[in-house]
């Protein structure tokens, strides 16, 4: 390769990258921030049992769980994938950290190192379909969540596992009287942000999600970027595995089932783009709250299970319409059209 096509593959990555992959306050970010308050406005005015203290309490250790794994899923899709594999994986590392241990807090921190570790696989496996391999991520994805489910029901036989007491007592513990998931949550949410916006590797991660090519020009390891973002996602399931089966007393077999629409929700209401490279790591956290209140709200207006999933699906669709469509030109083409039938031949 040479210096002169080096260079202009870098400028090409940086050029890709440059337009608000370092601004903390994005349009995503002061959105879902907006949305985020008249959503709790909302609440209070009309369903204030969903913004008491008690359902407060109960709701933000949730949050946070689903604040951090939207934050895995968050870098898969700054790579331009999808992993579908966050159910099948969280599923496995809860029942590692409740089943392994069987009540004995002296195995608790010998779980979690095993569920890591199965966690740095199931990644591995994935970055090697999609980055080594270039299965298509959904595929890919679906089949990994698959053999992830599949050795959930070989570990349980479908049993659910009582929680070790250490652990509920982190999960459900208060510090300073706000839930101790929620430090974790905010701890996660810095250091994942500060190394995707503030260092070098960062910055090629951006850039290898905005214009792989050249990235692959500038001598950037485009496949190793990619691969990449699957193990860490995976990593952060697995912490938030360890948050919800602290915060679930007897969790099931398939706690993972309830966090893979919200983690697809909580990225698109954030802002971060569909098609690779920019993302707002901190708007994707407030879109996990966001969409942890409304659920709150809607279960407290007393609708069914299946209206709730309706409703997730809308701020789903809505979140892709508001970051995707062009509403200025959209507008600009309608009333152009009303102002030229109307006006006078």
């Amino acid at each position: 390769m040479t210096p002169e096509a080096q260079k202009t593959g870098r400028q090409a990555v940086e050029d890709a990258v440059r337009r608000g992959s370092r601004r903390v306050l994005s349009r995503g970010l002061v959105t879902v921030v907006v949305a985020t308050g008249l959503l709790f406005a909302v609440s209070v005015m009309f369903a204030a049992s969903s913004v008491s203290r008690g359902t407060l309490l109960t709701m933000l250790p949730f949050a946070s769980a689903l604040a951090i794994a939207a934050l895995g899923q968050t870098l898969v899709v700054m790579q331009g994938g999808i992993d579908l594999s966050v159910a099948g994986g969280l599923s496995l590392y809860v029942v590692i950290v409740t089943k392994y241990p069987a009540g004995d807090n002296s195995r608790l921190l010998a779980a979690i190192g095993i569920a890591f570790l199965a966690a740095v696989g199931a990644g591995l496996l994935n970055g090697v379909l999609i980055g080594r391999m270039r299965l298509n991520p959904i595929v890919a994805t679906l089949g990994t969540n698959a053999l992830l489910f599949g050795a959930v029901l070989w570990y349980t036989a479908g049993i659910p596992t009582t929680t070790t007491a250490r652990l509920a007592r982190v999960g459900g513990g208060l510090w300073l009287g706000i839930p101790a998931p929620v430090y974790f949550a905010v701890a996660a949410t810095a250091v994942v942000t500060a190394v995707v916006k503030l260092t070098v590797t960062g910055r090629r991660f951006e850039g290898v999600g905005a214009n792989g090519t050249s990235a692959l020009t500038a001598g950037i390891r485009v496949t190793r970027h990619r691969a990449g973002a699957y193990v860490w996602a995976q990593v952060l399931y697995c912490l938030a595995a360890v948050l919800h089966a602290g915060i679930v007393n007897q969790p099931t077999a398939y706690e993972g089932n309830n966090y893979l629409l919200p983690t697809v929700a909580a990225v698109v209401l954030g802002g971060t783009s569909l098609l690779g490279g920019r993302g707002n790591l901190v708007a994707t956290a407030v879109a996990a709250l966001f969409l942890s209140q409304l659920d709150q709200f809607v279960l407290a207006l007393g609708v069914t299970y299946a209206t709730r999933q309706l409703v997730q699906a809308a701020a789903l669709a809505v979140g892709v319409a508001l970051y995707t469509i062009d509403w200025g030109g959209l507008a600009r083409r309608l009333f152009g059209r009303r102002r030229a039938s109307l006006a006078p031949t």
